[in-house]
């Protein structure tokens, strides 16, 4: 395996500065749990902060459905944004880079840089698309160890996600026991209701309708159905809101227009939150692939934590060795605090150590993303015992 030359990351006060993605390859075959075989595969990632002599302080970021390795700081002075999750990872923030080695990485599937249905397939030399092999949550977790292998890291200190990066830090607490100290499961669930397949089902139904989609073969036509993904896009994202949020954020302001009796119609009615939506999905279609968006909610409404332990949660979680933070958002309906509780009471009955903290939000489940002032300190709370096992003074 090859990579690329390492980041030099620069801080500037609470922020990991200007941090440059890595690529890593790996020549050997991925086994997958749909029994077919990457023959080779890259992982974009990219670090901050220091792996220590003992190499104990590796933190291990999982992300969501449309995440990425680029969760913390700017590729460039003239960004506008910084990472996903910025307002959680560098110097004195909960996940510290002062004490912590952290690596977020792009799934396989991804459209980041890490080998998806873009990618070229070596053994036909065109774009994968739709025959990029279907992937489950472990399928991440397994390559996600080998990254852990080309650290030299034994063990976590945390693997840490939301959403669908909390079930990938789940399976991890069961795939590989040993090798965590700390789960941090963040506004997730240990499977998807029936809804939320369901809202899955509506998106996807949304691109392969697209008729610029050519049944998964767009690349090779030169078009993208950008009508269909910014559709899905739009259904996503009226499930990450709460109603409270968006009456808060839009109610019925106009963008354009007037619904005054006599106003006339020269300009169009327009609400802001169809003209927010609208701009969601336009943005997204541009800059994500459709076959990954295909792929990883597929992988998203097949993940069934107890599905291999005789469809029981405590039974599964038996097999963990490591502490747990679950963490829940109130006006989070797409994973609401009762998934989350089904965690906590399967830990507690397998005689688990675990934290949980119902955090009052109105952002919906975008809440995970935003630095709501208790869940911050709920955060930082728990990783100050992380640091306190690394012998970290305070």
């Amino acid at each position: 395996m090859t990579e690329a030359p390492p980041s030099t990351p620069t801080a500037d006060n609470d922020s990991v500065g200007i941090v440059v993605p890595q690529t890593l390859h790996f020549d050997q075959p991925l086994q997958l749990a749909c029994g077919r075989a990457l023959p080779e595969h890259d992982i974009v990632y990219e670090t901050y902060g220091e792996l220590n002599a003992e190499k104990s302080n590796g933190i291990l970021i999982c992300h969501a459905l449309s995440g990425h390795h680029h969760a913390a700081g700017k590729h460039s002075a003239d960004d506008r944004k910084t990472g996903w999750w910025d307002s959680c990872i560098g110097p004195g923030k909960p996940i510290d880079t002062n004490v912590f080695f952290v690596l977020s990485i792009n799934n396989i599937g991804g459209c980041h840089g890490s080998t998806g249905p873009t990618s070229i397939n070596p053994t036909t030399g065109k774009p994968w698309g739709p025959d990029f092999p279907p992937l489950r949550c472990r399928d991440w977790v397994e390559s996600q160890y080998l990254m852990m292998q080309h650290f030299g890291i034994s063990q976590w200190a945390a693997v840490i996600g939301g959403s669908l990066g909390g079930m990938q830090a789940m399976r991890w607490a069961l795939e590989y026991p040993d090798a965590l100290r700390h789960c941090i499961v963040i506004a997730s669930a240990m499977k998807l209701s029936a809804q939320n397949i369901a809202f899955n089902e509506i998106a996807r139904r949304a691109i392969t309708s697209d008729a610029n989609f050519h049944e998964g073969r767009y690349l090779e036509h030169n078009t993208l159905p950008k009508q269909g993904l910014g559709l899905a896009r739009m259904v996503g994202h009226i499930t990450y809101l709460s109603e409270d949020g968006m009456k808060q954020k839009f109610g019925r302001e106009l963008k354009t227009g007037n619904l005054a009796l006599g106003a006339g119609s020269e300009t169009a009615v327009e609400f802001e939150v169809e003209s927010y939506l609208r701009y969601q999905g336009e943005a997204f279609s541009g800059s994500f692939d459709a076959n990954t968006y295909l792929l990883m909610t597929k992988a998203l409404d097949y993940y069934d934590l107890a599905r291999e332990y005789n469809d029981d949660p405590v039974e599964a979680f038996k097999h963990a060795k490591c502490a747990f933070l679950v963490a829940s958002f109130t006006t989070d309906w797409r994973f609401a605090p009762a998934r989350s509780r089904e965690i906590v009471d399967a830990l507690v009955a397998a005689n688990k150590s675990v934290s949980y903290a119902e955090i009052e939000a109105d952002h919906g489940h975008d809440a995970f993303l935003i630095p709501i002032p208790r869940y911050m300190d709920v955060f930082h709370g728990y990783m100050k015992r992380l640091k306190q096992e690394l012998g970290h003074a305070f």
